[in-house]
C-alpha cells in the first residue's frame, strides 16, 4: 500500500544521510522541509521532500497512491521513541501519592514496604490475560500520544515465575499492536521481603534460573539493574550484568537516580547500550561517559512527580554528551508515557531548547533502544512511524503547548491508527 501524505506546512527531523545519534552542540540544530511531501509505500518511507518537486521525485510510483492526505497548516514529525518504561503492572498506586503529598520520601515510602514492593504483590495475584489486557490499555494510550517504539522493563515480578510472567505478556504485547516493542529483563529492580537480609541468595536466583529461563525462551532483548543507594551495589551489579550478556542480553542500566552510586561507570565499562535516570551526575560522571557508546537517557517525568532534582542535561549537552528522553511510564514515580509532556519538560525543567528535545525524542532515543538504524528520524528507507500535527504556528508550539492535544493522526508502519477493522 502506497501513502502520500502533501502539502505539509513543515515536515521535521528530516535526514538524507542518517546518523546513529546527536552530540553536544549539534543537538541545537535538526533538518526541516517546509511544504513538502512524504511518500510511504509497504511501512516504510520511500520518499520525501518539497511539494514544488514531488512530480520529479525518481521514486514516485508508476500508480498513484491508494490513500492521500492532504497536511495543509500541519506538522509531521517522527514518532517518539520512548526508551525507557515500566508499563506491564498490576493495579496503581495513588495512596502512595498521597503519602508524597503528606511529606514522605520515595526512600522511607519503600522501607515501609511500599513502592516497588507494592506493585510485585500486586502482580503476583494478578493473572497474565488481566496483565495483557491492561498493559494493552496503556499501549493504546502512549500511541495515541505519539509514541512508535517503547522499551518495556520487567521488574516487578522478583520471583522467576513472575517475572517470566511479565516478559510473556511484553511478548504478547509484541505480536499485537503495530508498535515496535524492547524488551528488558530487570530482574535486580529491588530485593523481595524474602531476601532483604541475603541479597547474594536472590542474586544467585536471577542468574543460576531467571537469566537461563528467559534467554531459553528468548523473552528479552536486555538485561537492566538498579544500581544506586539502598539497591544493588556495583559489584552485584556488574555480577549480573556479566552473567546477562554472556546469554546474549545487552546491559542497560538505572544508574545515580539517588546518590553518585558508581552506576555510570559500571554503564560505561561494559558498554551499556543507555545509562538512565542520572539525576546525581557531577563532573567525573560526565567525563566518565565523553568518547564511549553509551546513551545518557535522562527521565524528568519522575523528578517533577516525586519533586526530586533534575538531572544535568545542560551540564551535559554543553560538553559535548547526546542526551535521549524517556517517560519512566511507571504506577509509582512516573504515571504517565505522554512523551509529548515528557519533551516539554525537556524544555522546562532541563532548559534544553526545542530542537534539542526534538533529537533527544526521536534519533537518540531510538539509539538508546537500538534502532536508530530503523526508527526515529525522516528518512528514505525507515519504518514509517510518525504523526501529523493540528494546524501550529510553528514547531516549537508543540512544545509550549504541554497541555494541548496536538496530534492529529498517528501512522505506526505505514498504517493510520487505529486500523479500520476487516
Amino acid at each position: 500500500m502506497r501513502l502520500l501524505i502533501r502539502n505539509i506546512k513543515e515536515l521535521v527531523q528530516t535526514e538524507d544521510v542518517p546518523v546513529n545519534r546527536v552530540c553536544g552542540k549539534d543537538m541545537a540544530r535538526i533538518s526541516t522541509v517546509r511544504d513538502a511531501f512524504l511518500l510511504v509505500e509497504n511501512g516504510f518511507i520511500l520518499d520525501f521532500g518539497a511539494m514544488q518537486d514531488i512530480t520529479g521525485s525518481k521514486n514516485w510510483p508508476e500508480k498513484e497512491p491508494e490513500k492521500v492526505i492532504d497536511a495543509s497548516g500541519k506538522y509531521v514529525f517522527p514518532s517518539f521513541c520512548d526508551p525507557h518504561t515500566h508499563l506491564v503492572f498490576a493495579g496503581s498506586r495513588e495512596q502512595e501519592f498521597v503519602d508524597k503529598i503528606r511529606g514522605l520520601s520515595y526512600s522511607e515510602i519503600a522501607k515501609r514496604g511500599g513502592g516497588i514492593l507494592n506493585s510485585a504483590r500486586w502482580l503476583h495475584e494478578t493473572s497474565e490475560d488481566e496483565l495483557f489486557n491492561q498493559s494493552m490499555n496503556r499501549i493504546n494510550e502512549i500511541i495515541g500520544f505519539g509514541t512508535g517504539a517503547v522499551e518495556i522493563k520487567s521488574g516487578y515480578g522478583l520471583n522467576t515465575l513472575d517475572e517470566l510472567k511479565m516478559l510473556r505478556v511484553i511478548r504478547r504485547i509484541k505480536e499485537n499492536t503495530l508498535l515496535e516493542v524492547k524488551s528488558t529483563f530487570l530482574g535486580a529492580h529491588a530485593f523481595p521481603e524474602e531476601f532483604r537480609n541475603d541479597h547474594e541468595k536472590y542474586i544467585e536466583q536471577i542468574i543460576n534460573e531467571m537469566i537461563p529461563m528467559i534467554a531459553s525462551e528468548e523473552l528479552a532483548d536486555y538485561i537492566d539493574v538498579f544500581c544506586d543507594t539502598g539497591f544493588f551495589t556495583v559489584d552485584e551489579t556488574e555480577k549480573i550484568l556479566m552473567a546477562g550478556m554472556k546469554f546474549g542480553l545487552l546491559p542497560k542500566l538505572h544508574a545515580n537516580q539517588l546518590d553518585y552510586s558508581g552506576g555510570i561507570q559500571v554503564g560505561v565499562k561494559y558498554n551499556a547500550l543507555s545509562v538512565d535516570h542520572l539525576e546525581c551526575t557531577g563532573e567525573e560522571d560526565i567525563k566518565c561517559m565523553l568518547g564511549s557508546d553509551t546513551m545518557p537517557t535522562l527521565l524528568p517525568g519522575s523528578s517533577f512527580f516525586l519533586r526530586m532534582h533534575y538531572p544535568p542535561a545542560r551540564e551535559m549537552i554543553d560538553a559535548g554528551l547526546p542526551v535521549a528522553l524517556a517517560s519512566d511510564f511507571n504506577p509509582g514515580s512516573s504515571p504517565s508515557g505522554n512523551m509529548k509532556l515528557i519533551s516539554s519538560l525537556g524544555c522546562i525543567k532541563l532548559r534544553m531548547i526545542p530542537e534539542e528535545v526534538i533529537n533527544a525524542a526521536t534519533i537518540n532515543s531510538a539509539c538508546a533502544m537500538g534502532l536508530s538504524d530503523t526508527h526515529g528520524s525522516i528518512a528514505r528507507g525507515k519504518v514509517a512511524n510518525l504523526f501529523i500535527t493540528k494546524e501550529m504556528p510553528s514547531y516549537s508550539y508543540f512544545f509550549y503547548a504541554f497541555g494541548s492535544n496536538l496530534i492529529d493522526k498517528v501512522i505506526l508502519k505505514g498504517i493510520i491508527y487505529p486500523p479500520s477493522p476487516l
